[in-house]
């Protein structure tokens, strides 16, 4: 049978089958994942196909077959017998297929050469295989699994003394336990053998949902990805191990037993990756994480921007990592020639410094070792929130940044109606939160505040962070050193704990960098390298 062609639709009601959402349309024809059954659109190439696949079945019907029980994929015949599944036998012995009955009126029947599957009767209102075959509660405990197969060998593997019965496929596996709820909650215990993939352990979640999670044990599978793989393998011994020693289901994110416990404890915590360039803020943060968002909050015009450059340009000497930039307050040129003048301690961005093309370009090279390890998005000003989330899942998952710099979170809302503004803050922050344990990223982040020194717009965005430093300078101070001296104070520390007085900067407009002032004894500040 030919491939299925492009994908029209998807999750539509099948009108045989009774499904809500097991129904996929395609440009020529359209199958049901629940019934499994095609329907070719009527086109000239279909009818050939169609055609063919109806004489090559009526071939096999015109062939004199018997019905036997036998022994297949390591399943005994007195296995099938219980079950009363059959096998056609042609005549010279080769099997044909094995039909498997649902109840009396229905059946499906699978193909053993092509491993295609045929339904026959009435499979609506059909629900799990096997299960007339064991009376509500006749034992203490029952195994669900997601194919017939699976079934089958489950109960041959624990000695025939379980029952084991099967929904018809993983996405109707809610809807077969949910007709035959009162059933399966008539056991003691209920154990979930699902497929070790994907829609295996979707189906065991929303299977789980239906019954007290007391009752509820999760077979899980880690060397083979079914039952019957077990049993083929002659892996009896350790299936059983693993059924005997399941544990009750737990929803994902919860842990509990002595062995998740243990496990935690074992585990790795999260190391810190790298340093921060300013001794004071390093000592109370013990360095930079994956999976954190930093956060640096500031009123306008303090010099954030400077210090996350001092950041990346440190990240860009002591790691190997890549590094995306995002700053939406200056150009792209501005954001290179910054990360430049830190490599030359040169303000090289001014007209008067003196530094050729050639000199920066070299500059950079040094800087960056590598050709493509610092990303600049190359955008002044707002931009669509949903593309800036897209660009950072960009530079993570494609680019392998490693550290991503956003400057500044609020400039993303510029232009929204204040409430509007909030929501669309507490959206961006919350997804910017959830991508950097998804893609084990850190995010370090640029937030100005009001006048109350809260993040502007939205409290999310602090709630989110992991850890929160507030920069604050006396732009109108009357000295030199107060105009351009910025304390840190840390207000959030997860990982630490440690909050207050961070350290003191200096920015030195002649070079345009800055470097950490260490606190005296007479408390005046002095150049901390």
């Amino acid at each position: 049978m030919k491939e299925p062609s492009k994908l029209l639709r998807a999750h539509l009601p099948c009108p045989d089958y009774g499904s809500s959402d097991a129904l996929a349309e395609y440009e020529d024809n359209s199958y049901c994942y629940s019934c499994r059954k095609h329907t070719w659109k009527n086109t000239e190439e279909n009818k050939k196909e169609e055609k063919s696949i109806l004489e090559s079945f009526m071939d096999i019907l015109k062939d004199k077959f018997t019905y036997q029980q036998i022994g297949w994929r390591g399943i005994s015949k007195e296995t099938f017998k219980a079950y009363g599944c059959r096998f056609k036998i042609a005549e010279d012995g080769t099997p044909i297929s094995v039909v498997m009955p649902y109840g009396v009126n229905a059946s499906k029947e699978r193909r053993i050469s092509t491993k295609e599957f045929y339904s026959q009767g009435d499979m609506h209102d059909a629900s799990l295989f096997g299960m007339d075959r064991f009376s509500a509660g006749e034992s203490k405990a029952i195994t669900v699994t997601e194919g017939e197969l699976d079934a089958l060998s489950v109960y041959q593997m624990l000695g025939s003394k379980y029952p084991a019965v099967s929904v018809r496929s993983s996405s109707s596996a809610r809807r077969d336990c949910e007709r035959a709820r009162d059933y399966l909650n008539s056991f003691e215990r209920i154990y979930l053998a699902f497929d070790n993939d994907e829609p295996g352990q979707k189906a065991v979640r929303e299977v789980a949902q239906l019954f007290d999670v007391s009752k509820v044990y999760h077979v899980k599978f880690s060397k083979y990805k079914d039952a019957n793989e077990y049993l083929v393998n002659g892996e009896e011994k350790e299936f059983t191990n693993i059924w005997w020693s399941s544990r009750p289901y737990l929803p994902k994110g919860l842990v509990a037993d002595y062995q998740s416990i243990e496990d935690i404890l074992r585990k790795e915590g999260n190391q810190a990756q790298a340093s921060y360039p300013f001794s004071t803020l390093q000592e109370m943060t013990y360095g930079i994480r994956s999976k954190e968002i930093v956060l640096l909050l500031a009123p306008e015009k303090v010099g954030k921007t400077e210090v996350m450059r001092c950041i990346e340009h440190h990240l860009l000497k002591t790691t190997d990592s890549n590094i995306g930039i995002i700053h939406l307050e200056e150009e792209e040129k501005r954001s290179v020639q910054g990360l430049i003048g830190y490599e030359l301690g040169v303000p090289c961005h001014l007209p008067d410094a003196g530094v050729s093309v050639e000199d920066q370009l070299a500059a950079y090279r040094a800087l960056t070792k590598r050709d493509g390890r610092v990303h600049f998005y190359s955008h002044f000003g707002s931009d669509d929130p949903d593309n800036i989330l897209d660009i950072i899942r960009y530079l993570v998952t494609v680019c392998h940044c490693q550290y991503v710099f956003l400057d500044h979170i609020t400039m993303l809302v510029t232009g929204y109606e204040n409430d509007d503004e909030r929501k669309k803050l507490d959206y961006i922050s919350t997804r910017l939160a959830m991508m950097t344990r998804e893609l084990d990223f850190t995010l370090f982040m640029v937030s100005h505040v009001n006048d109350d020194g809260k993040t502007r717009g939205s409290r999310n965005i602090s709630k989110v962070a992991d850890l929160i430093v507030s920069l604050d300078r006396n732009i109108e101070g009357e000295s030199f050193e107060e105009r351009n001296k910025t304390r840190l104070t840390v207000r959030g520390n997860r990982y630490a704990g440690l909050s207050g007085p961070a350290g003191c900067l200096m920015f030195d407009p002649k070079t345009f960098k800055l470097s950490e002032y260490k606190l005296t004894e007479d408390k005046d500040y002095e150049p901390g390298f």
